[in-house]
C-alpha cells in the first residue's frame, strides 16, 4: 500500500464508504499518482488476504482537488445496485463550499442557482453558454467567520439536482462567489476581491474550498434501507482564524436536517464531476 491512510466510513459485504483526501485522484489517470481506486483495493486485498488485486467498482467521482465522503463497490452486485440510484436519482450526496463572499443571487438564506454551463473539454472547464446544459444547484448558508488572513468565510451547504461536470465550482463563480482556492473558476468574479488564499499560491489544487460531507445509496439487498456517511471537512480552506472547524459545521453533519434536505432533492444526478 502507499503511505495514504484510508478512512473508512461504512462498509459491508457489498459497498465501501471512504474519506477522499483532496489532492488525490477518484481513478488512476496514468500518472502513477495515488489514486482512491487502487488504494481501496490494495488495502482489502492486503486485509483480506486475497491474492493480487480485491475487485473494487468505481461509483461516482470527485475532482482531485475536492475531498471528502465517496462510496466504492467492492462486487458486481453492488456496482450494479449503486449505479442504478445514481442513474434513478437515489444517489443522495451534498457539499460544504466555502467562498470569499456571499452568493450575489441569494434571496434570503437558501434557494436555487440555475445556469447553463457548456464543457470545453480541450481546457477542462465549463463556462456559461444558451447552448450549454441546465444547471440547478441547491444552496443553504450555514455559517460565516474569519479565516486565519482576517477575511471573510461563507459556508453553504451545496446540492447539485443535476450533476454537470464543476457544477458547483462554476455556478457558485457566476453568481459572484466563486470558491476558496478555486484558481480556475475566481476569475469569473474579479470584481469581489483577491482570495487571500488563492492570491498567495497558498490554495494549490489541494486546499479548494469544497468538501462532499453527505453520501448516500439504497442497500444493495434490502433496497427499502437507506445508507448514509458522512464527512467532515479537512484542510486551510474550511479553518476559521482559530485554525478550527465552525461549530455550526460539527453540529449540522449528519443531522436530521441535512438528511431531509438530500431526501427532499429530487432530479437528475448523473456521474459528472464537481
Amino acid at each position: 500500500m502507499n503511505g495514504t491512510k484510508l478512512e473508512i466510513l461504512y462498509e459491508d459485504n457489498h459497498l465501501i464508504f471512504v474519506t477522499k483526501p483532496s489532492g488525490i485522484l477518484s481513478q488512476s489517470d496514468g500518472s502513477g499518482a495515488e489514486d482512491m481506486l487502487s488504494l481501496i483495493s490494495d488495502y482489502l486485498a492486503e486485509r483480506d488476504r486475497k491474492p493480487g488485486k480485491a475487485f473494487v467498482g468505481l461509483i461516482h467521482r470527485l475532482d482531485r482537488n475536492v475531498g471528502g465522503a465517496m462510496v466504492f463497490a467492492k462486487n458486481s452486485k453492488g456496482a450494479s445496485r449503486a449505479s442504478e440510484d445514481l442513474r434513478s436519482g437515489f444517489f443522495y450526496k451534498g457539499y460544504i463550499a466555502v467562498s470569499s463572499g456571499a452568493l450575489d443571487r441569494a434571496a434570503g438564506e437558501s434557494g436555487f442557482l440555475v445556469n447553463r454551463l457548456k464543457k470545453d473539454t480541450v481546457n477542462n472547464r465549463v463556462f456559461e453558454s444558451r447552448d450549454g446544459k441546465d444547471c440547478r444547484l441547491y444552496f443553504k448558508h450555514l455559517a460565516v467567520c474569519r479565516g486565519a488572513e482576517g477575511h471573510e468565510k461563507h459556508y453553504y451547504l451545496a446540492v447539485p439536482v443535476t450533476g454537470r461536470a464543476h457544477q458547483i465550482r462554476a455556478q457558485f463563480a457566476l453568481a459572484g462567489a466563486p470558491l476558496i482556492g478555486d484558481n480556475k473558476y475566481g476569475q469569473f468574479s474579479r470584481d469581489r476581491g483577491s482570495d487571500p488564499l488563492t492570491a498567495a499560491g497558498a490554495a494549490s489544487d489541494r486546499n479548494i474550498g469544497l468538501w462532499s460531507i453527505a453520501i448516500s445509496v439504497r442497500r444493495a439487498v434490502d433496497r427499502s434501507e437507506r445508507i448514509w456517511a458522512f464527512s467532515l471537512p479537512c484542510g486551510a480552506a474550511f479553518e476559521n482564524a482559530n485554525g478550527a472547524l465552525p461549530e455550526e459545521l460539527y453540529a449540522f453533519s449528519g443531522s436530521d436536517e441535512l438528511m431531509e434536505i438530500l431526501e427532499s432533492i429530487k432530479g437528475e444526478n448523473d456521474s459528472g464531476e464537481v
